[in-house]
C-alpha cells in the first residue's frame, strides 16, 4: 500500500520528535544573536562559565522557550515538515539529497 503524499496525519514519532527538531533548528537560527552571546561569553569564561553567562544564558533560553511556546511556530514547523514529508513520498528522495548539486560532467 502506497503512502499518500498528501496525508496530513502525523504519527507520534513526527510529532514528538521530528517536528520538535526542526523547531530547534529554526530557534537558534531566529535566536542567533542570544546564542552568539552565550557562545562569547563561554569562551572568555572558561571554567566559570556557569557563573559568569547566567545573563546571557537566561536571554537565550527566554528566545528559545518563546518559540517553543508559540503555537504558530509550531504550526509554521508542521507545515515545513510536511511538505518535505510530501516531496519525499512523491520523490523517494530525502529533502538531504534533494538539495545536493547534481554533478555536472559525467
Amino acid at each position: 500500500m502506497a503512502l499518500d503524499p498528501a496525508d496530513q496525519h502525523l504519527r507520534h514519532v513526527e510529532k514528538d520528535v521530528l517536528i520538535p527538531k526542526i523547531m530547534r533548528e529554526k530557534a537558534k537560527e531566529r535566536c542567533s544573536e542570544q546564542v552568539q552571546d552565550f557562545t562569547k561569553c563561554c569562551k572568555n569564561s572558561g571554567v566559570l562559565m556557569v557563573v559568569k553567562c547566567r545573563k546571557e544564558n537566561s536571554a537565550l533560553k527566554e528566545c528559545l522557550t518563546a518559540y517553543y511556546n508559540d503555537p504558530a511556530f509550531y504550526e509554521e514547523c508542521k507545515m515545513e515538515y510536511l511538505k518535505e514529508r510530501e516531496e519525499f513520498r512523491k520523490t523517494g528522495i530525502p529533502t538531504k539529497k534533494r538539495l545536493q548539486k547534481l554533478p555536472t560532467s559525467m
